[in-house]
């Protein structure tokens, strides 16, 4: 567990660069999804995930924030093993937050608004 962490940890570090301009990083959006990941990876209860949902939502005020947002999210997905896909896509419901994109890795995140 601790080696995954800490390639989480990495990753993020990595993904953080490329956004290190803008007012809405990468590393804000991972960091909050590792409170997630045991709901995600069906090995416990949704817990403060959706804390982590409401919040980054509610922090994405622009289409640039909600773009980096979908584009880290489908990221991490793609990247981090075991998480169920349809889990993710349906917590904004779950966390009564309405989502401005769907979580999924077919989201097209440039057209998102």
């Amino acid at each position: 567990m601790a080696g995954k962490i800490a390639c989480f940890v990495v990753l993020c570090m990595v993904m953080v660069a490329p956004y290190a301009s803008e007012a809405f990083s990468c590393g804000q959006v991972q960091s909050g999804v590792v409170k997630c990941l045991p709901y995600l990876q069906n090995r416990g209860p949704v817990g403060q995930c959706c804390d982590v949902v409401k919040g980054l939502l509610n922090s994405a005020k622009t289409t640039q924030d909600r773009r980096t947002t979908c584009s880290c999210l489908k990221s991490a997905a793609s990247i981090i093993k075991g998480i169920d896909m349809s889990k993710a896509a349906g917590l904004p419901a779950l966390c009564g937050v309405k989502s401005p994109f769907k979580i999924s890795l077919s989201t097209d995140c440039t057209k998102v608004q």
